[in-house]
């Protein structure tokens, strides 16, 4: 395929192959930070894993997902969004049929770790491309369609876990992964154009293709040291505790010490000089981190509490699927209208409204007992979730595409990935508790109070944040946004 000239149209073939490999790709990442939740039951009686080994399995994956998802970022940007997005598919490829074959807790959390660094490659890739080869009236549709599907693949993983648990074991959850990444390179490969940061580099930001490794290294250590801290503070001992916590926060302030000062930063820190972009990051944090408890914990309540199949429990994910995929749309012209300021303020709070309503989700619950609440909470996720991903990207430079996809990216898996090692704890829950319906109640309940007020927060900072914004696509470039990518390389 030789160099092309223009962007992509989103109506012309390429343009619809091209989005439908860059959702289907980012969708199969997602989806596996969801669809593992319905099975956390059946792999701790199989693998015989304690409450904390399950913590891992999910926190594993989100760990290394959201430590490097900058860096997937950044190498997309600066040597080629496409190539990265590729090499992430195949490392997630192999990761995922490894976990399939783990025989030990402690195999699958390695594995899981292995998948989430694959992930880390191509999530921040998929909407990059679609900022950088798409033409810029058509990205908004087009992040539209990516931010509605995407946001379907995370709400019917459990759904899809719950199927394949019942009716074929849980290894099926990671060997699907296989098919489905094989596909999206070969479409990736057909039809997306290749496209790069060619900004000219200033002296001050070096020339060449330089990369902040003490950054990313940097990262790893502080979101590693506090999410062990987290995960393990009921078993270890005050002095390590305290020994752990200190290392997190000395590499969280050294690597802000160091991107201030590179040459070739993973994260450009004057992107958090713009208002709505710092805002809409805040509440990504707070809202991602509720939603990666009520997703991680409402399908192990109804399971053991309740008594519910793995496909019963992963069926509460369907009104969120439908949801967002009617709504996503229409949220996205509400925006366009109105601007971000009241969805993003008013979506947090109805899902508050909906987590609330989860409260009797216990012992005897039925479809009734869960359905009113599952169904606003959707109606708040369809209303945040496309007005959310356009503000990001139309907060921060064209040449920065890759780097605030990975920005936003990881804020989103580090609120997650640090809200679900800390509730359970922080709830009473440990060990063996989530085979105790009585226990596994009582957490629940405390983390539904939790999340609630989490998401109210998140309402607040967008109502406060985001005061005074226009339609995304309006808000104008700063000006060193750079010229309009018009040349893409194939």
């Amino acid at each position: 395929m030789g160099p092309v000239t223009e962007l992509l149209a989103r109506d012309s073939t390429r343009g619809r192959l091209t989005l439908t490999a860059v959702t289907l790709g980012s969708g199969i990442a997602i989806l596996d930070g969801s669809v593992v939740n319905v099975a956390l039951r059946t792999i701790g009686t199989e693998l015989d894993a304690s409450l904390e080994q399950l913590q891992w399995v999910i926190n594993g994956y989100m760990l290394a997902l959201a430590s490097l998802v900058l860096v997937g970022g950044a190498l997309g940007d600066r040597f080629g969004r496409r190539r990265i997005y590729l090499w992430g598919m195949g490392w997630f490829l192999v990761a995922s049929a490894l976990c399939a074959v783990a025989q030990t807790p402690g195999q699958l959390i390695a594995t899981r770790v292995l998948q989430g660094i694959g992930a880390a490659l191509l999530t921040p890739g998929g909407l990059a491309i679609i900022q950088s080869v798409f033409r810029r009236e058509d990205r908004a549709a087009a992040i539209g369609v990516w931010a509605g599907l995407s946001g379907i693949a995370a709400a019917i993983g459990p759904f899809v876990g719950g199927w394949l648990v019942d009716n074929g074991g849980w290894r099926w959850i990671f060997g699907i992964n296989v098919p489905l990444c094989v596909a999206v390179m070969a479409i990736t490969l057909w039809a997306t154009p290749e496209s790069r940061d060619e900004t000219p580099r200033t002296a001050d930001e070096g020339s060449g293709h330089g990369f902040d490794v003490l950054g990313g290294a940097l990262t790893v250590v502080s979101l590693g040291a506090l999410t062990y801290a987290l995960t393990s503070s009921a078993t270890m001992s005050r002095g390590l505790l305290v020994a752990v916590g200190v290392l997190a926060v000395v590499a969280a302030a050294g690597f802000i010490v160091v991107e201030s000062r590179s040459r070739t930063p993973l994260v450009h820190l004057s992107l958090f000089g713009d208002r709505v972009f710092s805002a809409a990051n805040a509440m990504t944090f707070v809202v991602y981190g509720a939603l990666g408890v009520v997703f991680f914990i409402l399908v192990l309540q109804l399971q053991v509490s309740a008594g519910w199949s793995a496909l019963s429990a992963g069926l509460t994910g369907l009104p969120a699927t439908v949801a967002l995929m009617l709504l996503s749309s229409r949220a996205s012209q509400l925006s366009e209208r109105i601007g971000p300021r009241i969805p993003m303020a008013l979506g947090p709070i109805v899902c508050a409204v909906g987590v609330l309503l989860l409260l009797p989700a216990g012992r005897g619950a039925t479809w009734w007992t869960v359905l009113p609440g599952l169904v606003v909470f959707a109606l708040g996720l369809a209303l945040l979730v496309s007005p959310l991903t356009s503000t990001v990207l139309a907060a921060a430079p064209d040449r920065y595409a890759g780097v605030a996809s990975g920005v936003n990216n990881a804020v989103a898996r580090a609120g997650s990935l640090i809200a679900v090692a800390a509730l359970p704890a922080l709830v009473g829950l440990s060990g063996d508790d989530y085979l105790d319906p009585t226990a596994m109640t009582s957490g629940f309940r405390a983390s539904m109070v939790i999340c609630a007020v989490l998401l109210t927060a998140g309402g607040v900072v967008s109502w406060f944040g985001l005061a005074n914004t226009r339609h995304p696509a309006s808000v104008p470039a700063p000006e060193s946004a750079g010229p309009e990518p018009t040349q893409l390389d194939a």
